[in-house]
């Protein structure tokens, strides 16, 4: 086996050996998103805080991204829990928007992608619980709407985790299968650190800049302390992308932390852009991740960070 496969099985050993570290007030969410409506911001992601007891999708609140209260979800903390919706377990990266004057969730569990709705960002979502059908299993999920279409953004894990597009339905209860295409998968050194025999793209954004669309998506196992962000061009929603040559956009190099990636963008009130995401718990232990947000911005083509914003996310 080789040293570098060795380094990395000795490091994930010994997150799970040692016991997690929680800290007072940070708030441990992993693949996180926000979703800003009338003034107010609402973060959601995957539950990493084993003292909440309960599985589904925890929401906390905040006026100007800087100071955040809860968990607020209107059951016990929950926006979405477990019994109201599709799922039994695994419930991952979700993400929430507005359509058609109702609000959506589109959300992983027992990794298949389902959509629930609610009349408030609090919840609850709930839906039918069937989830969209699919001949794979399928992750991630990101809904992105351009001049009315809606197209889902997604992970297929098919010789390793794939990311995909296909236009959806209207009513988002399906793909139109005709549509779909593979986006990018896992082929740059940094993007798989490890020479694994499974290889890992996943988390996919979208976002349009002129005649631009920007997909920014994160890269290796979660587990890896290289796990990183990075982002694709393309002059279509359906592609082809063309990696930017400097990513990662988003890494151990620059931010400091193990394990950054995972994440989505949201835009405060002034216009600033930000990337919020998670990372390992530190440098020993992979569990439970923590929430964080960095400022990132366009120019002229490119997407930038700026490592020094990087914050935490707390109570």
């Amino acid at each position: 086996m080789k040293l570098h496969k060795i380094i990395f099985l000795l490091f994930l050993f010994a997150a799970q050996v040692f016991g997690q570290k929680m800290e007072e007030g940070q708030i441990y969410l992993a693949d996180p998103t926000i979703f800003e409506d009338n003034g107010t911001y609402y973060l959601y992601g995957t539950k990493n805080d084993a003292r909440i007891e309960g599985d589904g999708f925890l929401v906390y609140t905040s006026k100007d991204l800087k100071n955040w209260e809860g968990p607020a979800g209107i059951n016990e903390g929950f926006a979405l829990k477990k019994g109201d919706a599709f799922g039994t377990k695994g419930f991952w990266a979700p993400q929430v928007f507005r359509y058609k004057e109702r609000y959506y969730m589109a959300y992983t569990a027992n990794e298949n992608i389902a959509i629930a709705t609610s009349d408030n960002p609090l919840g609850p979502f709930t839906n039918n619980k069937e989830a969209i059908e699919a001949p794979v299993r399928q992750i991630d999920p990101f809904i992105f709407f351009d001049e009315g279409i809606p197209y889902l953004y997604h992970v297929r894990l098919q010789e390793g985790n794939r990311i995909f597009v296909a236009e959806m339905t209207n009513d988002l209860k399906a793909i139109k299968p005709e549509t779909l295409k593979e986006c990018v998968h896992a082929s740059a050194d940094w993007e798989d650190t490890q020479n694994s025999d499974w290889k890992v793209t996943e988390g996919p954004t979208v976002l349009k800049k002129g005649k631009l669309y920007y997909l920014i998506y994160a890269a290796n196992d979660f587990r890896n302390p290289d796990y990183a962000v990075g982002y694709a061009t393309s002059k279509s929603p359906m592609g082809p992308w063309a990696k930017a040559k400097e990513n990662p956009l988003i890494s151990r190099e620059n931010i400091g932390e193990f394990g950054s990636g995972h994440g989505d963008v949201v835009t405060n009130k002034n216009g600033d852009i930000y990337y919020v995401l998670h990372t390992h718990n530190s440098t020993s232990k992979v569990h439970p991740r923590k929430t964080a947000i960095v400022k990132i911005g366009f120019k002229g083509k490119k997407i930038m960070a700026y490592p020094d914003s990087f914050k935490w996310i707390k109570l």
